[in-house]
C-alpha cells in the first residue's frame, strides 16, 4: 500500500471528479462555494497536490450530485 497520490487509482478518481465537474460547466469557484472552501482547495484536489479523506471525498461528491459509489467502484476497477 502506498500514500502516494499519483497511483493510477487517485488519477482515475481525480480524473472522474474533473469530468463531473466540467460536464455540469461547474467552475471551480461555484464547487469550492457548494463546500465552503476556497476555490484552491478544489484545484488542488484537480491538479493532484491534495488527497480527499473519506469525508471529504463524499462531501465533495454531494456538492456535484454525483454518487460517490461509483467513484469508489472505479477505483476498485483500476489498477
Amino acid at each position: 500500500m502506498t500514500r502516494s497520490i499519483h497511483t493510477t487509482q487517485m488519477i482515475a478518481l481525480r480524473a472522474w471528479l474533473y469530468d463531473a465537474r466540467t460536464a455540469q460547466n461547474l467552475p471551480m469557484r461555484t464547487l469550492a462555494e457548494r463546500l465552503d472552501r476556497p476555490h484552491s482547495f478544489v484545484q488542488r484536489v484537480e491538479n493532484g497536490d491534495r488527497r480527499l479523506d473519506v469525508v471529504e471525498f463524499i462531501q465533495y461528491c454531494q456538492a456535484l450530485g454525483i454518487d460517490p459509489k461509483v467513484g469508489l467502484d472505479l477505483v476498485l476497477q483500476t489498477e
